[in-house]
Parts: C-alpha cells; structure tokens; sequence
C-alpha cells in the first residue's frame, strides 16, 4: 500500500474533519462570549448602579450570550452577520464614551475596556469572513451588501479594510483618553459652592462639582489608579470661597501630592460631569464603594 493510500486510510478513520466554517464558528461564539463575560463582570462590579449605562451594560451581556450561543449551533448566516454588527456597534458605544461620554458617563483607559475592545475587533473579523462564507445560500442574501454577497477577494478586502479602520479607531481613541477638563491642580484649591437641585454643593473653581468616597478615612485616599480616572482628586492646598464654612484640610495622596479635603473627606471630581450644574457621579457605586456630591451646610 503507497502512502497516499495509507493517509487516505487514515482520513477515513479519522472521520470528517472540521472545515474552515467549523472553526470561525467556534471563535466567533467564544469571541462574542468572551466580550459578554467582560461586560458581565463590570456590570457587577459597579457600572449596574450608573443611569441608563447601567441597564445598557446588561442587555449587552445578556445579547452577546445568546448570540454567542447563536453562532455555536448554528453557524447561520444572519448570526453571524448579528454577531459582527453587534461587535462592531458594541466598539462604537464605547469609542463614543471616550470620546463625547454617552448617556452622561464618559469612559476613561482601563485594561478592561482595551482588552474588550480588541475582542470585540476580532468578533468582527471572525464573524465576518464566517458571514462572507456563508453569503449564497439562502433566501436572505438579498439584505446582505453586495461585497458581502460576491465573497472571495471583494470580502476579504472590505473585511480587512473595515478590521483596520476599527483597530486605528481604538487605538487613537485609547492614546486620546485621559482626565478631563474638570481637574484641579496647582498650589491651591479654591472651593466654591453652587445651588445644585435644591442642595447647595461644594465645587471647585470651575463650578465643577465635588464628591466623596465613602472607603476613604479623614487621612488617607482608597482612590488610586484607574479609580483616580474617573474621579480625579482635587490636589492642591485648599481655599475657602464665598459660602464655603466647613473644616477645610489636606492629605499626602500615595504618589506625594497634595488632595484637599472638606470636613474630613478627600475631595474629587467625576469624570462624567462635562462641565458645572452636573452631579453625574452622585449614589454611583463604583471603583470599590459609593460616592457622594459634598454638601454644604446652608
């Protein structure tokens, strides 16, 4: 027996091996699973208590799981053409909290977020070309855009093209994120007080409200790394302003600045306030434990 007879034995006790649509369909499923699991955890961990972020993140776990479940048994063409617009708009919603914040909350550079955006890149990818392979059956090609349709070359070059336009729109929006416009640095600190919703809050010079974190202690922050991104701490020597009468005070932060308090609590601004009259931050729990707006006694 020659030996291409012997490899022919050999496929056939093997059985049928898995084709190229076998093994898009299981990266896929695990891609869009992987992205959901990511969403799941932040969810949990915090991002459920933020306005409408909060029940958003929740329909994006629950609709990646299915999805993923979607494409893992059936491998059908419109999953996996729902799997890549859903990757590809999951990216966009979190380009667009970067960017402008959305829904008032506005995302800062965490692992979580880089490591989801580059899943979720690669869902669409996977999706995609498994997409692309499947275009021609069925009845439903006809809602599918042309390049989509003719397959071969045409497909991979819009693939690849839309793959890399997405990987450069993570990237510059990734290198871009960063405090906001609302931090306060410098030698001093100058607090003001504002009427916000019938209460009267401290805010810092800018008119920017300030909040409290709750696991802090009158002599020390809990609000470091990526914490300190979406609730950047007021440094600086504080100073009174018209209407500020409580106990005014500093503490060294972990990296040797300066964080002004008030009445025993370090001082922050929320990375979701784009600018004064806002309290965005307000009840969130988040980054380990609840903050709060300050207030002032009137």
């Amino acid at each position: 027996m020659d030996s291409v007879s012997q490899e022919g034995r050999i496929r056939q006790l093997a059985g049928p091996q898995p084709g190229p649509r076998a093994w898009l369909r299981v990266a896929g499923s695990g891609l869009l699973a992987a992205t959901g699991a990511i969403h799941l955890d932040l969810y949990l961990t915090g991002y459920r208590t933020i306005p409408t972020i909060g029940w958003l993140f929740l329909l994006q776990v629950i609709a990646a799981f299915l999805l993923a479940a979607a494409v893992a048994a059936t491998g059908h063409l419109l999953a996996a053409v729902a799997g890549a617009a859903f990757a590809l708009a999951t990216l966009g919603g979190y380009l667009l909290s970067i960017w402008v914040s959305l829904f008032g909350f506005r995302e800062v550079r965490t692992t979580a977020g880089i490591v989801a955006g580059l899943i979720e890149v690669a869902a669409f990818a996977v999706l995609a070309w498994l997409a692309a392979i499947q275009a021609g059956r069925g009845h439903w090609v006809a809602v599918l855009p042309e390049w989509l349709r003719r397959g071969g070359a045409g497909a991979t070059t819009a693939i690849g093209g839309l793959t890399g336009i997405a990987l450069i729109l993570l990237g510059v929006a990734v290198a871009g994120a960063g405090q906001p416009a609302a931090v306060q640095s410098g030698p001093t600190a100058v607090l003001r007080t504002t009427m916000l919703n019938g209460v009267r809050v401290l805010t810092n010079s800018r008119g920017f409200t300030l909040y409290w974190f709750a696991p802090d202690t009158p002599t020390a922050s809990r609000c470091t790394g990526s914490c300190a991104q979406y609730w950047p701490p007021v440094t600086g020597r504080p100073q009174a302003g018209p209407g500020v009468t409580g106990r005014l005070g500093e503490i060294t932060r972990p990296g040797g600045e300066v964080q002004a308090t008030f009445d025993g609590h370090p001082l922050y601004t929320y990375v979701g306030d784009s600018g004064p009259g806002q309290a965005h931050g307000n009840g969130l729990n988040l980054n380990g434990g609840l903050w709060h707006e300050v207030t002032v006694p009137q």
